[in-house]
């Protein structure tokens, strides 16, 4: 079939194999081109199918020769229907990996229940007898609590008033103020337990008491902060909250893995274009005049430049630096005096008249479509594409 994107908001319905598999191998020649890393050798990652998690799956397994385990939630394929972008760039990097002799293998299921985590235990043991790294970067906005059955939605809302400010329309390029109504009933406490860092705790604690989890073991989650522009929809606000949960989740994972000298970290990573960003009021605005700034210094990063730093200058440098609350910091260059001060300069110019100038909303486009696996160079995209595409190490 001839695949097209079909959009809807900040969703695309659509996604080419032949342009996620493109995206996964760009991704893998990249790790390819750097040293390798005396990293990980058996990992885990819960949410390995898109961002940041697919980012550290790719560096895991050519950065460091790891054994991957993938856990993620995405739509296979039906005749004349395309399977999610997560599903095709899983297919892409496994069958990748096995040509090249790598272990991995991958779950497809709701990460949140216990049956996942019972059946992703079982593979643990049978093929890798202990893990020594967990990454966790699940980006869902729903989340049916395994023991309760209580359903739970996250919210994007300020708390405490409204908040206005601008925002762009990525597809039409319309640059327009916006209102978001504060929130309110049990709008943070829902959002905290989607979002929040219990369910990490909870992989932490059964694979712990299974006797999975090798000494020295390391397991981080990824977080944001931002820049005092979006602070009041962002740290300040619900999603704020659930990520103050999930730094305060790491210490409590530390304290409980020190017998065998286990560490949970909070990674803050950079403002990127994903499923999850394009969601939120004013990010893309942000972003666009960000990726402007940092593309004109020469210090851009995507998703697999942040995560291969992660790995080869923190994660496994001699000594880990962190900041005063503990977490490791990759928004190092984004959160620069010079570079905030740049983008707050073209925040109050920025116009639907301005915008193409003084920002990137091409290279947010760009970014956006590349998720799902168009405008990906080098792919032709008037060739028929077989949809039904498998995941050679899917466990069923």
């Amino acid at each position: 079939m001839i695949i097209e994107p079909r959009t809807r908001g900040f969703i695309c319905l659509t996604a080419h194999p032949a342009g996620c598999e493109k995206n996964v191998l760009n991704q893998i020649e990249y790790i390819k081109s750097k040293s390798k890393v005396d990293g990980p050798k058996k990992v885990l990652v819960i949410g390995a199918s898109t961002g940041f998690g697919l980012a550290s799956r790719i560096t895991s397994a050519y950065g460091s020769d790891a054994a991957t385990i993938g856990v993620f939630f995405e739509k296979p394929p039906k005749e004349g229907k395309t399977a999610s972008a997560g599903w095709y760039n899983s297919a892409a990097f496994e069958t990748q990996a096995h040509k090249d002799g790598l272990y991995a293998k991958s779950i497809n299921g709701d990460a949140f229940s216990n049956e996942i985590k019972a059946q992703t235990l079982k593979l643990i043991k049978d093929d890798l007898g202990k893990i020594d790294v967990l990454i966790y970067s699940l980006a869902s906005p729903v989340r049916t609590h395994p023991d309760t059955g209580n359903r739970f939605k996250s919210v994007l809302k300020p708390i405490g008033g409204i908040f206005t400010d601008n925002t762009v329309d990525f597809h039409t390029g319309d640059v327009k103020e916006i209102s978001i109504e504060p929130s309110s009933g049990d709008d943070i406490d829902n959002t905290v337990a989607v979002m929040g860092g219990e369910d990490w705790q909870m992989w932490i604690d059964q694979l712990n008491a299974a006797g999975v989890l090798s000494e020295d073991f390391k397991t981080v989650a990824y977080s944001y902060i931002g820049p005092s522009l979006t602070e009041a929809v962002y740290r300040k606000g619900t999603i704020g909250r659930a990520k103050d949960h999930l730094e305060a989740t790491a210490f409590e994972i530390t304290d409980a893995l020190k017998s065998i000298n286990g560490k949970g970290y909070v990674s803050v990573n950079k403002a990127l274009v994903t499923q999850a960003s394009s969601a939120i009021p004013v990010i893309p605005l942000y972003i666009s005049l960000l990726y402007k700034v940092m593309k004109e210094e020469g210090i851009h990063e995507g998703c697999i430049e942040q995560i291969e730093r992660l790995f080869s200058e923190r994660l496994y440098a001699e000594n880990l630096p962190l900041d005063e609350a503990g977490r490791i910091r990759i928004d190092d260059w984004e959160m620069r005096d010079d570079i905030q001060a740049k983008v707050l300069e073209l925040w109050k110019e920025a116009t639907t008249e301005t915008l193409p100038n003084i920002g990137d909303l091409e290279g947010y486009r760009t970014d956006f479509f590349n998720l799902f696996g168009f405008n990906v160079e080098g792919v032709d995209y008037d060739k028929d594409t077989n949809e039904m595409v498998a995941i050679p190490g899917l466990q069923v």
